[in-house]
């Protein structure tokens, strides 16, 4: 009886398992069992097939899963949306107090506060956007001494 069904349905299975648990591990184990299904498919006597499946397993594991998972961890590189205009300069449209102002970034207009009360910006400063919650930018006066990464 041909072995190759068999481990062409666990690797099948491992391989659908690992799309919703993404831990790399089921991926390599289904890599692992579709190799010894091909191992089965040119003949491969059944212990064969097992070390097929053993020795790609072990390597797998321990030489690839590091490489993806560290691959996974890394936090995200391009920033989207409002934390992409974090760091970034604008120029007051209005003056900033602790009461509402409004800042012109990157083309848009912003409602701003300033981040530290006690400040008031005049209008034509350059600012920093510190931080941005719902739709009010947090700035201080521009000192284009770092920028957020």
């Amino acid at each position: 009886m041909d072995a190759w069904p068999g481990w062409s349905l666990l690797a099948l299975s491992l391989g659908v398992v690992e799309v919703f648990t993404l831990t790399v591990a089921l991926g390599i184990l289904g890599g692992a069992a579709l190799l010894a299904a091909g191992a089965a498919g040119v003949g491969a006597s059944l212990p064969a097939q097992f070390a097929v499946f053993a020795a790609v397993s072990v390597l797998g594991l321990l030489l690839v899963r590091p490489l993806a998972q560290n691959r996974l961890r890394k936090p995200q590189a391009v920033r989207f949306g409002v934390d992409a205009l974090v760091g970034e300069p604008g120029c007051v449209v209005r003056e900033v107090t602790r009461h509402g102002g409004r800042v012109r970034i990157a083309g848009q207009e912003w409602t701003a506060r300033p981040f530290d009360d006690a400040l008031v910006i005049p209008e034509g400063v350059t600012v920093e956007v510190l931080r941005i919650s719902g739709s009010t930018a947090f700035v201080y006066p521009w000192s284009g001494s770092w920028k957020l990464q």
